[in-house]
């Protein structure tokens, strides 16, 4: 056996050994943690897989089992809560590993909730950990056997506002990297959305935590993610109920409506029932993740 076939060999079976665990942890940042201040704050487990106060923000790597040598498709995941907190389990590990099963590589992002004791530029700080988190993941691609070019991100409620946000201010560079891995990601989901921030439609606590009581115009604007929307901005896959009654369907048709506009591939699924927060499966266990498996094909996002 030669040493790239032995390298190859050692690779596979650290990534099987990951992917029976429960994830493998990867600090997002190696050194200090951008924007962060010195404080007595601690990260706090509200139970039922939530948490909130993150200071060492994270990704959760979860490898697909019997991987081979192909390079796979990979997607980022950001849990939502509103900014106040993460569902990490039901729209994060539990979504990874959902994902593992379409041959894709995930990693569940543990992003930093604003919070002005502990960080500087709340409002810049989830963007920043997303940007980290994209320009991570690419810059190990080959380490990790990932096609750089389908590299995608994935959020639910305040964690698609995320996604949403990384997928249209990917130019916005907060971190001022020198090199030329690219922050746009190749595709986006988006589940329950937050999108707008415009008071008539927003969800108003995801607003007021990210940008503040009375926000500036350019703040909001900014921020409210269609209309932010280019000819750059990368596919989306959008799936949301019609009682939804945490944040107005609306969100997702106006993001929906922007990307038609400038002929972006997308699909709006608007189910009947299912409420906000489902997570993976609707009412009666229908599980949606078959519907983006066929989106993803059609996209050519899928590597295998």
């Amino acid at each position: 056996m030669n040493i790239k076939a032995l390298y190859i060999f050692i690779f596979l079976v650290i990534m099987n050994n990951i992917s029976a665990q429960e994830g493998h942890h990867i600090k997002l940042y190696d050194g200090a943690v951008f924007k962060s201040i010195p404080s007595n704050i601690k990260e706090e487990d509200l139970g039922n897989g939530r948490v909130t106060h993150i200071i060492e923000p994270e990704l959760i790597a979860y490898f697909p089992q019997n991987m081979d040598s192909s390079i796979h498709t990979a997607v980022i995941i950001c849990p939502g809560g509103g900014y106040a907190r993460l569902a990490m389990n039901h729209e994060g590990h539990d979504v990874a590993k959902a994902m593992n099963k379409l041959g894709i590589i995930a990693f569940v992002l543990k992003y930093r909730v604003p919070n002005d004791t502990c960080m500087k530029d709340k409002a810049f700080v989830p963007l920043a950990d997303a940007q980290q988190a994209i320009h991570l993941v690419r810059q190990n691609a080959v380490k990790w056997n990932i096609n750089p070019n389908k590299v995608g991100i994935m959020g639910f409620s305040a964690g698609g506002h995320l996604a949403a946000s990384l997928s249209t201010l990917f130019k916005y560079n907060l971190h001022s990297y020198n090199d030329s891995i690219s922050l746009r990601p190749d595709f986006s989901v988006l589940v329950y959305p937050v999108i707008s921030f415009r008071d008539s439609i927003s969800h108003s606590g995801s607003k007021h935590r990210l940008i503040g009581e009375h926000p500036t115009e350019e703040m909001t604007t900014l921020f409210s993610c269609n209309e932010q929307v280019t000819n750059n901005t990368p596919p989306a896959f959008l799936l949301v109920a019609n009682d939804d009654k945490t944040v107005p369907v609306i969100n997702s048709k106006v993001y929906y409506d922007a990307l038609l506009t400038h002929k972006i591939p997308t699909e709006l699924h608007i189910y009947q029932n299912g409420g906000h927060g489902f997570g993976l499966f609707l009412p009666d266990h229908y599980e949606w993740i078959n519907t983006l498996k066929h989106w993803l094909q059609v996209n050519k996002m899928l590597s295998k």
